[in-house]
């Protein structure tokens, strides 16, 4: 970590998840001064991973997702025995989740072979994709890694300045916000957002199991609990997914009620293996046989979000920081990644007298990224509210409508390619 009180760079990026590490390193790489401000993880935390350790945050990679590591030199150096391509998804409604003897088949099955590509996704543990992150950032002469927190931020005519816990001052045009959801440069930023909590937590742990994946990703709604279809409060409809992991392992995450979600996490791993293979009138179980629970179940809270503003002058924000979807689609983090090359994107055609901070320059950034969240919001948020309405017509309706895009071919594959991004 550097002492000098005047540092000077071209960007610095506040924030040391994957889409920080990861834009700091594309902005690098294309030829910029930047600083990184985020807590180094422990080093002893990547020497305790082995095989049988699995980290419980899991991503589907999207191809847009996969071609940015891979253009950071990242995506080559992941371990091929910790990587999972899907090559199918099947999605059931709660009329299947519902069924006595319900079809494994789903009401909606989408496939890469039919969209003509190797795969839809791939699934990675995020500490494993950080890990290498960090090791390309090592590397990166033109990075300089500050183990610090920032305190205060500063801004003026000509950038920022950012004072660090440790007293180092640090100035630079432009300031990048990629600190998670409660970002704390968008707080100093005065940045407001709009917000909807779900009342649901994503629950979520690693299995193993008796049968076969097939590569692929499979996504139970289930309707609302029916203990809470009585609240005064509209009860929010619960969604099951089971990703496919290398080997037979399976991650799940389960978007459950508050309440329903803390008994779940409440479940000794047996009980919650049962549990969960149980889940729409035992289709988990008839599909993956005997689940057993490989890793500690976590949860976190699901909520709607998006910042007022993406950029000010001298500001951009990325990933959470800027927006946070429903994981039903599994695509926060290719989200947030997009937004990384979209950033990159307008940096490297910036004119010669534009500063990085200037305003002009950054929105260009914030209307190109306008109508990709605009579309995955609606639809993340949409599926949601509408799998939550109560009563039989809703059901009929949703149901009948997911088979009916299930049918059609050019809507499938409109809906797959806007999947890869």
């Amino acid at each position: 970590m550097s002492s000098n009180p005047s540092s000077r760079f071209q960007i610095a990026v506040v924030g040391g998840g994957l889409v920080g590490k990861a834009c700091a390193l594309l902005l690098a790489q294309q030829g910029m001064q930047v600083a990184l401000v985020a807590p180094r993880p422990a080093v002893d935390a990547a020497a305790r991973i082995g095989q049988d350790d699995w980290d419980t945050r899991i991503y589907a990679f999207s191809a847009s997702s996969q071609a940015l590591l891979e253009r950071l030199r990242v995506w080559e150096a992941l371990d091929p025995a910790r990587v999972q391509p899907v090559r199918d998804m099947r999605v059931f409604g709660d009329e299947s989740a519902a069924e006595t003897n319900p079809t494994l088949d789903g009401d909606l099955h989408f496939s890469a072979y039919a969209a003509a590509v190797p795969q839809l996704a791939w699934i990675a543990e995020s500490g494993h994709v950080e890990r290498l992150l960090d090791t390309a950032l090592r590397f990166q002469p033109q990075v300089q890694w500050f183990d610090d927190t920032a305190t205060t931020l500063e801004r003026d005519i000509g950038g920022v300045t950012l004072t660090l816990a440790s007293g180092a001052r640090l100035r630079a045009n432009l300031l990048v916000g990629a600190d998670g959801a409660r970002s704390w440069v968008r707080q100093q930023c005065h940045i407001g957002t709009t917000q909807r909590r779900y009342r649901q937590l994503g629950v979520v742990a690693n299995f193993e199991c008796e049968l076969p994946h097939q590569e692929t990703a499979w996504q139970w709604f289930l309707g609302a609990p029916e203990k809470l279809m009585a609240d005064e409060e509209p009860a929010n409809g619960e969604i099951l997914a089971m990703l496919p992991l290398p080997g037979n392992r399976l991650s799940m995450v389960w978007s459950a009620d508050e309440a329903h979600a803390r008994d779940l996490l409440a479940l000794s791993p047996e009980a919650l293996a049962a549990t969960v293979a149980q889940v729409a009138s035992g289709a988990v179980g008839a599909r993956f046989g005997t689940l057993r629970c490989i890793t500690p179940a976590q949860g976190f809270p699901l909520v709607l979000q998006r910042a007022e503003q993406f950029v000010q002058p001298h500001v951009a924000l990325v990933g959470d920081a800027a927006h946070v979807v429903h994981p039903l689609a599994g695509q926060g983090m290719n989200l947030g990644l997009r937004d990384v090359v979209e950033l990159g994107r307008v940096m490297a055609d910036k004119e010669t007298f534009r500063s990085e901070g200037d305003l002009r320059l950054l929105r260009r950034y914030e209307r190109a990224r306008a109508t990709d969240l605009l579309s995955l919001t609606a639809a993340t948020d949409g599926l949601h509210r509408l799998f939550s309405l109560p009563g039989m017509p809703a059901r009929v309706v949703r149901n009948l409508g997911m088979r009916a895009v299930g049918s059609q071919g050019l809507l499938k594959r409109f809906l797959i390619g806007h999947a890869l991004g």
